[in-house]
């Protein structure tokens, strides 16, 4: 079935790009919590596999990235923050409004997952996936060449380029989608912090974290330097009600040779990995 282009209102100011994927007779809708600076599209052959299994799909870009960036990134005013606090309610609600008679389902893709564990509106979900997600605090960067190529571009290029340009120009330096310069400040001090942001007061993260109460499933790889087991385990610790499940996989035992930050929602990770959390998300929901 065709996909459908959706534009989504955030109250808070603005508005959403999003895509719906429908599956022909769906159990579930889920929606698919980017990572910081990735488009849509790179979930697309995901987001068509989940249709084929049964589950419709709702991708979308945070306000600021792909098809939801203004005409100018520059000094566009929105966090980090305001991407958990108000454009996952804002495509949560839609997706209720939408499709009252399906069960909502979620997916996040590194901080997707912290929105999933942060927002609200991850409370009437029937259960969640956080794939990559971590707390992304430089010191627990395995590999002291990588932790020291991100503390240079937190600490020396980030505050430079955005105080020069009004955002980050990530797509010039090969690091992915430009960002607005308010999120990648707030990220870049995030990252100083010894917890990330459970050390900034304004989240009240390990509070909003303890109220989520449903089954959620967190996927991690051996191979990933940032979402490696001790980041994410500071990650999930507070999700003390959540009925939590992790899966920290070492790609060579699921017959991949990589898999990384950003390999989960690739292609070539269809037969080892996607099945399994589909049929992980299925088992959450009525036939």
């Amino acid at each position: 079935m065709d996909s459908e282009d959706i534009s989504i209102t955030v109250p808070a100011a603005g508005t959403i790009s999003a895509t719906y994927w429908p599956a022909r007779e769906p159990r579930a809708l889920v929606l698919l919590h980017p990572a910081t600076g990735v488009p849509q599209g790179y979930y697309q052959s995901f987001a068509r596999y989940l249709t084929d299994a049964g589950l419709s799909v709702l991708t979308y870009d945070y306000r600021g990235i792909g098809r939801s960036r203004p005409f100018s990134l520059r000094d566009y005013d929105v966090r980090m923050s305001d991407w958990i606090d108000h454009d996952v309610p804002a495509v949560t609600a839609w997706a209720r409004e939408r499709f009252p008679q399906l069960p909502l389902l979620a997916i996040g893709h590194s901080v997707g997952g912290h929105a999933i564990a942060l927002s609200p509106s991850s409370g009437g979900l029937r259960a969640a996936v956080m794939v990559a997600s971590h707390a992304g605090a430089s010191h627990t960067i395995k590999g002291w060449a990588e932790r020291l190529r991100v503390r240079f571009i937190m600490r020396v290029l980030a505050p430079v380029l955005v105080a020069l340009k009004g955002y980050m120009p990530n797509k010039r330096l090969g690091f992915g989608e430009d960002l607005p310069g308010a999120a990648m400040t707030q990220w870049r001090r995030w990252t100083t912090l010894p917890r990330y942001f459970f050390d900034d007061p304004a989240m009240a993260a390990d509070a909003r974290m303890a109220q989520l109460r449903i089954p959620l499933l967190v996927v991690s790889f051996d191979d990933d330097p940032w979402a490696n087991a001790s980041a994410v385990q500071m990650l999930i610790s507070p999700l003390k009600n959540a009925q939590l499940e992790h899966w920290h996989l070492n790609p060579r035992d699921v017959g991949l040779t990589s898999v990384g930050h950003m390999g989960f929602f690739k292609k070539r990770s269809e037969q080892q990995l996607w099945g399994r959390v589909a049929n992980w998300l299925l088992a959450a929901v009525p036939e």
